[in-house]
């Protein structure tokens, strides 16, 4: 959970570096937040037409709420990679963009510094090393 508050408290911060394990816990995170919010929202809108739309709207403002801090996580987690952010556009290829995004960010980070910053897994808090 820690993994997932930090990427929300460098909301728009592109540039630096971040871990594998960042990213992979504000994914998972994010996916468990999404899933409780339509499945609440869609079981809401069986009994409540008002109450399902109500929690709809508050699953697409969740949604783009955690758009740009998503972006922000995987273009420093590219940077680790010793990749620019921009290598995010790659997603727009068909089928090959995702998987070599995947790659990428399942790579080890390059150790020491980098031209992006210091190496993340060296300046971790003692209390999220893992």
């Amino acid at each position: 959970m820690e993994w997932y508050l930090m990427v929300w408290k460098r909301y728009a911060q592109f540039s630096g570096r971040s871990r594998r394990k960042e990213l992979w816990m504000f994914f998972l995170f994010n996916t468990i937040v999404g899933a409780v919010l339509y499945s609440c929202a869609l079981a809401a809108a069986w009994h409540s037409g008002a109450l399902g739309s109500m929690l709809f709207g508050l699953y697409f403002i969740y949604l783009l709420a955690a758009l740009i801090p998503g972006w922000a996580v995987g273009a420093r987690r590219l940077h680790d990679t010793g990749k620019s952010g921009w290598w995010w556009l790659i997603a727009f290829v068909p089928f090959v963009g995702a998987i070599l995004l995947i790659v990428w960010w399942a790579t080890d980070g390059q150790a020491g510094e980098n031209q992006y910053g210091p190496n993340p897994k060296a300046a971790a808090p003692v209390n999220m090393v893992g």
